[in-house]
């Protein structure tokens, strides 16, 4: 019988909002990477008051923490897509300790789930929010993830979206536009930036 391995465990708080100070857990594995407690810090900044009751969609989950995040700031309805089997337990216990009643998890790769659950925000009289956080610089055979992330990014209808933003390498040079998306701004954070992109104005 094979021994079952111990992940080690990382915790980080909620920093504001109705669950502020909770604590949710982070797995150590290679490809969940937390977000900068800094760059949290930025997004939310920028979204303030406008994502309450809104969707947010975080499509590379992993533990959760800007999904959760977004919830305790007051967002509506928020959906998470993992494919890695820990990081996915995790994140099921993270939400456990909030609201699950607000929550959606779906298991799998992000890439095959998202028409599913873009087809459940597209039946909501909210707009959502978009977090693409590819797992970048992490394993073999991700050359193509921010091609394919942009290509999920295309099918977004403007009527559906209120913004989508894209955490990736600062070394990465993202387009002014993809789809109906045009670029916002962009702040930079050491090695990772994150883009901002908004429906196009007819």
């Amino acid at each position: 019988m094979r021994k079952k391995v111990k992940i080690k465990v990382f915790t980080t708080q909620i920093a504001s909002g109705e669950f502020k100070g909770k604590v949710i857990e982070i797995p150590d594995i290679q490809t969940t990477r937390s977000s900068k407690g800094i760059l949290k810090e930025s997004l939310f900044n920028t979204l303030q008051f406008d994502i309450i009751d809104k969707n947010f969609v975080e499509v590379f989950s992993g533990s959760g923490s800007i999904g959760l995040e977004a919830l305790s700031r007051g967002a509506g309805a928020c959906y998470f897509m993992e494919y890695n089997q820990t990081a996915f337990r995790v994140l099921e216990s993270n939400i456990r300790k909030l609201d699950p009643s607000r929550c959606q998890l779906f298991f799998g790769d992000s890439f095959e789930k998202f028409a599913l659950v873009y087809s459940m925000v597209k039946s909501s009289p909210h707009k959502t929010y978009f977090y693409f956080d590819p797992p970048f610089s992490t394993r073999d055979g991700m050359d193509e993830i921010y091609d394919k992330s942009l290509a999920l990014i295309e099918t977004i209808a403007p009527e559906v979206c209120e913004m989508v933003i894209v955490e990736h390498m600062s070394s990465l040079e993202m387009p002014e536009s993809i789809g109906a998306m045009e670029f916002v701004k962009r702040k930079k954070f050491g090695r990772s930036t994150m883009s901002y992109y908004r429906p196009k104005e007819c």
